[in-house]
């Protein structure tokens, strides 16, 4: 992931992305550098649009979280068709197996 941040740092301050620059920057945070990465990742973004992949990602990331937030309400439903009596034995178990954590 540092890879990308390097890059991603370097875009936003609208730097060139080269070896050279993320190099640069993942040396500044203290990161060992692997040549044959920053070899791929610059090659990987040779013909990438960065500015319209951030602007897709910040398009999808909202309808994702939505589609997620669909599902809750059928899981609560599960939940409250369960009985007192099950909540108590699963919560029984649970602490069993943590029990057996020490001994």
């Amino acid at each position: 992931m540092e890879y990308i941040y390097a890059a991603m740092l370097l875009h936003k301050a609208g730097k060139e992305i080269t070896e050279s620059g993320v190099k640069s920057v993942l040396n500044a945070a203290g990161v060992t550098v692997d040549e044959a990465r920053v070899k791929a990742l610059v090659a990987a973004l040779q013909s990438v649009n960065i500015a319209d992949a951030i602007q897709k990602a910040a398009v999808a990331a909202p309808v994702a979280a939505v589609a997620s937030a669909g599902a809750a309400p059928a899981e609560e439903k599960k939940k409250e068709g369960k009985s007192k009596d099950e909540e108590k034995k699963s919560e029984e178990a649970a602490a069993a197996g943590l029990g057996a954590l020490f001994g």
